[in-house]
């Protein structure tokens, strides 16, 4: 750990690995309730579950993304963080607005729009919070001793999250227009400004893990950047088929939809490329493990298994049915969950000065939850098929097809209790690190 401000990180970390494992407990729980066990609905029914399932979600992966731009600014710009007491105000606010939220679900006060359905004075609480901390990272970049291209990047990204937060805020009359912005949230987030985000811990994770020169590695940065937002923005178009607007949006997100795998692609193919180039051997290869694999599955889950349901002929019969699930349980695990915890298997040995590189729990831990999320991923695919032919091509009930369906459930439950366990694994390994010190400051990575 080069500055005592990094060590900030973890306490980011910390309550994100603490809400994953709360959003797994609610997946359990819909999970359950698809076989026909949902004893817990008159206390959690199966609306409030998902919403608290894929808004924990986006919290966690948020707190992640915070705790690695505290950890990765301050070395880029070469200077401690400059608010370190207003980093842990911002924490302790967020996780606040989390918690306020949640506990709004579970008595039924929510906007009732899908994936932002937080209570909208909340919402400003949201817009308060992440202007603070992009205020932080930002004057430590401005007043750093150096530019790089992974913190602009990587600012950038953080940057325009906060700005596409924006237009979600917006309510419309009009179910059409309130659909067509509320997308600008969700589909410039997380096929557009997280790439981003990503791009850029990911772009830093590869010059300390593997050695390869900055500037080729950056030179990549530009390549994903450009290829982020060619596809990604027009490619918003795929979720606009069939909520009133122009039709020229079947054709427009029919081809930039089938654009976006690049960007994914490019980042797997740098990856693995450049791990292979690097001359050394960096003794963190659970890290080095988590990196590549993000970049691998984030093709396979966002790209691959994205554009195999957004062409306009597929997505015709798979719009809106558990197909999609299969698609965002993948992709939002391959690109963004799992370069958060690249990036804590990264930190954690650094803050902690304790050199827990290769432990059976963390290997462990990275295979158990891939081949769960694989296999969770295969179950979805069964039931979401299978879904389509017996709702939309034979023309059963919607709630007839979901009890054909319940059989499929017993295969996705155990894939996730054996997701679960590689988590677990890669938790106690946090826990054993214990809390950073300053004792591991000026330490060598090696």
């Amino acid at each position: 750990m080069k500055f005592r401000t990094q060590k900030i990180a973890y306490w980011f970390f910390a309550p994100a690995l603490l809400l994953l494992v709360l959003q797994i407990a609610y997946g359990f729980i819909m999970g359950f309730a698809h076989m026909g066990y949902d004893g817990l609905h008159e206390i959690i029914p199966f609306n409030t579950a998902r919403a608290v399932h894929t808004n924990l979600l986006v919290v966690w992966l948020l707190l992640g993304f915070m705790g690695s731009a505290y950890f990765i600014i301050p070395e880029e710009a070469d200077r401690e963080l400059a608010w370190p007491k207003i980093a842990y105000l911002q924490l302790i606010s967020f996780l606040l607005v989390g918690v306020t939220a949640v506990v709004c679900y579970h008595l039924n006060i929510w906007e009732g729009r899908k994936f932002l359905e937080i209570p909208r004075p909340l919402d400003y609480l949201v817009v308060v919070n992440v202007l603070t901390f992009l205020a932080n990272i930002g004057w430590t970049i401005w007043n750093g001793k150096r530019f790089t291209t992974t913190s602009i990047v990587l600012y950038m990204g953080l940057l325009c999250a906060a700005l596409l937060y924006l237009p979600g805020m917006i309510s419309f009359d009009n179910q059409t227009l309130d659909s067509f912005y509320r997308w600008w949230v969700v589909h410039l987030w997380v096929e557009g400004v997280w790439e981003l985000i990503m791009g850029g811990i990911l772009c830093f994770l590869l010059i300390k893990l593997t050695g390869v020169d900055r500037e080729i590695v950056e030179k990549w940065l530009y390549i994903i950047v450009g290829l982020t937002f060619i596809s990604g923005i027009l490619g918003t178009g795929h979720h606009y088929y069939y909520i009133g607007v122009p039709k020229y949006w079947l054709i427009v997100g029919g081809i930039f939809s089938a654009l976006e795998p690049l960007a994914f692609l490019g980042m797997a193919a740098y990856a693995v490329a450049m791990a292979r180039k690097g001359g050394r051997k960096h003794p963190n290869k659970t890290a080095l493990t988590w990196t590549l694999g993000c970049a691998i599955m984030a093709f396979v889950g966002a790209g691959f298994l994205g554009i195999a349901h957004t062409i306009p002929q597929v997505n015709l019969w798979t719009h809106g049915t558990l197909v999609t699930a299969m698609h965002g349980h993948l992709a939002f695990w391959g690109a963004y969950a799992m370069i958060v915890l690249a990036m804590i298997a990264y930190a954690m040995p650094l803050m902690t000065g304790r050199r827990l590189w290769d432990t059976a729990s963390s290997i462990y831990g990275f295979w158990i939850s891939n081949i769960g999320m694989v296999a969770m991923t295969g179950a979805f695919a069964v039931a979401g098929i299978s879904q389509v032919v017996l709702e939309r091509r034979i023309g059963i009930d919607f709630l007839k097809t979901q009890k054909e369906i319940e059989p499929h459930f017993l295969g996705l439950v155990l894939a996730g209790i054996l997701f679960t366990v590689g988590i677990l694994l890669f938790v106690l390994n946090f826990i054993r690190y214990g809390r950073p010190t300053d004792e591991a400051l000026g330490q060598d990575e090696n």
